[in-house]
């Protein structure tokens, strides 16, 4: 290495520090990359948690999710989603908060669905299966059509699932009032290899690495654990890096849903008949707490401190 680039070596590592972001770990996962390549997010309002409920708890779910958070509910359709034979009650939840694609199976679901955790929406599928696989995912079902466009799901490093789908009519949903994290557990020896995948295909940003969060956000308090925020056009993501000693309900939520006002949007959610499961906590410049709503759906929920 020349004088000139270690100089701009130990500019970029002095700009890092401080920021929560191993200057290593990054430079890393971009020497991989390669060439700018096109790309395949929309945008994080196309970005749907999955939500599997019995057919009896439908309408009671989207009664309380949308009394807490606001939204319109699309039409509701019985048809078959998948590559076999099945049936399922379907209908897609718009909120201002994140969107919600809700099944109701009328059949056994088939594996290895009900495992994937969001829906993300490509500018194609075929660009997108051909980079998850360059970026380290095992692409577990095959791309197959449903009744409005093309679906596949794809698996990454850790085990953590995802859809991924293309519609035949774009869609136009309105931005989000507020982007919700999509929260991945995933174990210390999975973490680094996750991220670097993931960032890969996403062309997303690292913009926290904090080794040292407070714990007590997972039900931990008085420990830490490894903390890594992720921006990309597909949304936020929050990856929490832990032993796998987590207390009960964390874990079982996949999507984080920021608030303006955290205590109204509690008291909301308690009338619209959700159990609160995790009592607001505030940690750092956040509250953060976790709510069950009708059917057993678990959801995070937090507001940001106003500076």
């Amino acid at each position: 290495m020349g004088i000139v680039s270690k100089r701009i070596l130990v500019l970029f590592v002095g700009l890092l520090a401080g920021t929560g972001v191993d200057p290593f770990v990054s430079c890393a996962f971009a020497a991989k990359d390669g060439p700018a390549a096109a790309e395949i997010a929309v945008g994080p309002q196309y970005d749907a948690t999955h939500v599997y409920i019995a057919p009896s708890d439908f309408d009671a779910f989207v009664t309380s999710f949308t009394a807490t958070f606001g939204g319109k509910a699309s039409k509701r359709i019985v048809a078959n989603v998948l590559p076999v034979a099945s049936s399922a009650e379907w209908q897609y939840l718009s909120t201002g908060a994140g969107p919600l694609s809700i099944f109701a199976f009328q059949t056994p679901v088939p594996f290895p669905f009900g495992q994937e955790r969001t829906g993300y929406l490509v500018t194609d599928m075929d660009q997108a299966i051909k980079a998850a696989r360059a970026a380290g995912a095992e692409v577990i079902v095959e791309p197959f059509k449903d009744p409005i466009g093309i679906d596949a799901v794809v698996q990454w490093p850790g085990g953590v699932k995802m859809q991924l789908y293309w519609h035949f009519t774009t869609p136009n949903n309105p931005p989000l009032d507020t982007v919700p994290d999509n929260r991945v557990y995933v174990s210390k020896d999975a973490a680094d290899n996750f991220v670097r995948s993931f960032v890969r295909f996403a062309h997303g940003k690292i913009v926290e690495d904090n080794k040292r969060a407070d714990a007590g956000e997972i039900g931990r308090a008085g420990e830490t654990y490894r903390r890594i925020r992720i921006e990309s056009l597909f949304g936020n993501m929050l990856v929490l890096v832990t032993d796998g000693h987590l207390p009960y309900p964390f874990g079982h939520e996949t999507t984080g849903y920021q608030v303006r006002d955290l205590l109204a949007t509690l008291d909301k959610a308690k009338a619209a008949g959700a159990k609160i499961l995790f009592a607001p906590y505030l940690s750092g410049e956040r509250t953060t707490m976790i709510a069950e709503f009708p059917g057993g759906y678990i959801a995070e929920i937090h507001s940001l401190i106003q500076r």
